[in-house]
């Protein structure tokens, strides 16, 4: 009796998967997405447990013991700031162990496999191993373990596809022939090769876009499994996974102006500019400003747009970010936050940084709705972002990397306050002449620092 409720039971989870992703995709919504989602994936469990028969449950405890004691912690301790890191390193564990499974499905068939289960099986674990290594290699760049910067040789391209080449022939060669079982452990072996040669090539400004790429390869890894598990719930739910990080990418790619070829193999960012490029742009036009004078600015303003980087998220400066903004609204200042779509290290990282500082959602502008606002705006915070507020991406015939990449317009506003460590070049490598601009005022220092100094120049006031 308890088999033949399995399919209702693999219909609700399939329902509350398709939930969670509604109800993630709004911040109102969004605790009870994770809670669909972690509820989806306990029933989808359980109704696989039922459905087959474990050999020994013992280890099956022991795995969900070893499971909870490493995520629970991450769960409570891992700051908001590391979600990026987080997010990496699940699509590497998720992406290794349907791999994995694939592998053990293979040597238990092998060689009774039909050429469409091996030729499904050979994406599965291609793409599995891949993604492996890949998000391995950017959890490292988002942790700041690896350089940040693409590292490009000459004929970078030419050997990273030659090694997708040989995984690939190494497949055909299999399904040809799956009694060739060493030929798997070297199929694995490249694809894992190709992982790491295709991220070390891509720059920390391309890292929203690479991580929800390899999120849609890790879900239509688990899919491919389904098929040969014949799991339908595997299905469906590797091909959400994979469908909704195909088109997040897609938005991602749409928000830099850029296509995935350029992004994967573009090496964006790998040149910096140089000194003498720096200077020309800088030498003798910026103009810095102490917290007191941003202070009685900002507090003389009728309205204030807070444009967020990944400097506030180094920094961790949201809640004194958000103290701040309280601080301004009860002066009297309309204080609203400018989004843009790639702001950050992951699709939507501004976002939950802020509303952990319970920054009402309602004051959070996407780009196209907030843009045409600057102009009535008597002072734009830029805290911590550069390429996404950079006016040389207007320039869309020149050879810079970010040309044509809309920008929150910022440089529109009556005043521009820029909080940054330095005039140093952001993730595409290039000077920034807003930093420059007659109406800019540089407050140099520590995102977090200069934010209190700021609240307390105004409470002082």
């Amino acid at each position: 009796m308890s088999v033949q409720l399995v399919p209702y039971l693999y219909i609700a989870s399939v329902a509350l998967f398709i939930l969670s992703l509604k109800w993630l995709s709004g911040v109102r919504t969004s605790r009870f997405g994770n809670w669909a989602g972690a509820l989806g994936m306990v029933i989808a469990v359980g109704a696989t447990l039922i459905a087959f028969k474990a050999g020994r449950y013992d280890l099956l405890v022991i795995a969900v013991a070893i499971g909870a004691l490493i995520g629970v912690p991450i769960a409570l301790f891992m700051p908001m700031t590391a979600v990026p890191q987080r997010t990496a390193l699940s699509h590497a564990f998720g992406s290794l162990a349907a791999a994995l499974v694939g592998t053990a499905e293979f040597y238990q068939k092998s060689p009774d496999i039909n050429s469409f289960t091996m030729s499904i099986l050979a994406v599965e674990m291609i793409l599995g191993y891949l993604t492996f290594t890949g998000s391995l290699i950017a959890f490292s760049k988002l942790q700041e373990l690896f350089l940040d910067r693409p590292i490009t040789y000459k004929g970078r391209n030419i050997i990273t596809l030659s090694v997708l080449g040989i995984a690939l022939a190494l497949a055909v060669a299999l399904v040809l022939d799956p009694s060739q079982t060493v030929l798997l452990p070297l199929m694995a072996a490249t694809a894992l090769v190709f992982g790491i040669l295709l991220v070390i090539g891509i720059g920390g400004a391309d890292m929203p876009t690479v991580i929800a790429i390899l999120n849609s390869y890790a879900g239509l890894s688990a899919a491919a499994l389904g098929l040969v598990l014949n799991n339908k719930l595997l299905i469906v739910a590797g091909a959400l996974d994979g469908s909704s990080g195909f088109i997040l990418a897609v938005l991602m790619c749409k928000a830099m102006n850029r296509s995935f070829l350029n992004v994967l193999f573009g090496g964006v960012g790998a040149v910096k500019a140089s000194k003498e490029k720096e200077e020309e742009v800088y030498s003798g036009r910026v103009k810095s400003a102490s917290p007191e004078e941003v202070a009685a600015l900002l507090e003389t303003a009728s309205r204030v747009v807070v444009v967020p980087g990944y400097g506030l998220a180094v920094a961790q400066a949201q809640h004194a970010l958000g103290d701040l903004c309280k601080l301004l609204e009860s002066k009297g200042v309309v204080v609203e936050f400018g989004i843009h779509p790639v702001a950050g290290r992951m699709p939507g990282h501004m976002n939950v940084l802020l509303a952990e500082a319970d920054v009402p959602y309602e004051k959070l502008r996407e780009m196209d709705a907030i843009n045409p606002t600057f102009r009535e705006t008597d002072v734009a915070l830029v805290v911590g972002a550069n390429d996404v507020v950079n006016p040389l991406a207007r320039d869309t015939d020149s050879a810079n990397p970010i040309a044509g990449m809309p920008i929150l317009d910022v440089d529109a506003a009556k005043t521009v306050v820029v909080i940054k460590r330095s005039l140093s070049p952001g993730f595409a490598g290039i000077p920034n002449p807003l930093f420059a601009a007659d109406n800019t005022l540089m407050l140099f220092g520590d995102a977090k620092q200069m934010v209190l100094a700021l609240t307390a120049a105004v409470k002082g006031a």
